[in-house]
């Protein structure tokens, strides 16, 4: 561990990128080296899951680094502060005395009650049950707990007036030519189609993982045939691509006709 807190200073102390890199610039590597540890496990690579835990494991000592030369903290109060929390919101094993045999759903209360206590004094939302997470998630959770309290639209057709109305604003915005304007309006965008998606009973992170894996299909069958034709995508012309594009579309269909009906046949 201390080598890799030496290594990670000097990193700060010699390296271009390292020294231009902020809180705020490094959390998306943070939120995606997490994404890379769930896929290694799910792929059962022992060497794949070691490395990408090394990687996730950089990113806490990487912020930790940066905390420290602002005098704030450093990676042993990260170390001590986790340690501590460990041991106060499992007091059923580290003062085993005092709670004997209980039950996992006892066990679930008793971390519920030390959390609440926790947050004691600080400010509270019912929003904070949400956890946070990639935002199309966040933004479905946080309507529907919005939706329990009787904060929402009546009807999808509401939901889409409102759709219409961010879309909207937004156009305005490009035309304002303000990054900053555009980019809340953008989002405001986002927010309401989820809340429509929501509304139809859709999931906004299903709906887009699908529509993901569908372009990569897609993508992938165009530079199948752009070898094919002995060229490179990127020196075709636009038409030219979206032709390819057409041909996987169509291509893809058909596959997918097939795959059905060859299910539909061994179910039968």
């Amino acid at each position: 561990m201390e080598k890799l807190l030496a290594i990670m200073q000097e990193l700060r102390q010699k390296c271009p990128w390292d020294q231009q890199q902020t809180p705020e610039s490094l959390t998306r590597y943070a939120i995606e080296e997490a994404y890379e540890v769930e896929a290694a496990v799910r792929s059962g690579d022992i060497d794949e899951i070691r490395n990408e835990l090394g990687d996730l494991l950089l990113q806490v000592v990487f912020q930790s680094q940066m905390f420290e030369e602002k005098g704030l903290f450093n990676f042993q109060d990260v170390v001590n502060a986790i340690s501590e929390k460990l041991v106060r919101r499992h007091p059923h094993v580290f003062e085993a005395e005092k709670y004997q045999n209980l039950t996992s759903g006892q066990v679930s209360e008793l971390w519920k009650h030390i959390k609440q206590q926790e947050k004691q004094g600080k400010v509270q939302s019912r929003l904070d049950e949400v956890k946070h997470g990639p935002a199309l998630i966040q933004a479905h959770e946080i309507q529907k707990k919005a939706a329990q309290l009787g904060f929402d639209f009546e009807t999808v057709g509401d939901a889409w007036g409102k759709l219409d109305e961010e879309l909207g604003e937004l156009h305005a915005a490009i035309q304002s030519q303000s990054t900053g304007a555009m980019q809340e309006e953008f989002g405001d965008c986002l927010f309401s189609l989820i809340n429509v998606g929501r509304k139809l009973g859709l999931s906004s992170e299903a709906s887009l993982l699908a529509m993901i894996h569908k372009f990569r299909s897609r993508f992938a069958y165009m530079e199948q045939q752009a070898q094919q034709l002995n060229t490179d995508l990127q020196d075709m012309s636009l038409t030219e691509m979206d032709q390819l594009w057409e041909q996987a579309k169509q291509q893809l269909k058909s596959r997918e006709r097939s795959h059905d009906f060859a299910a539909g046949e061994q179910q039968i």
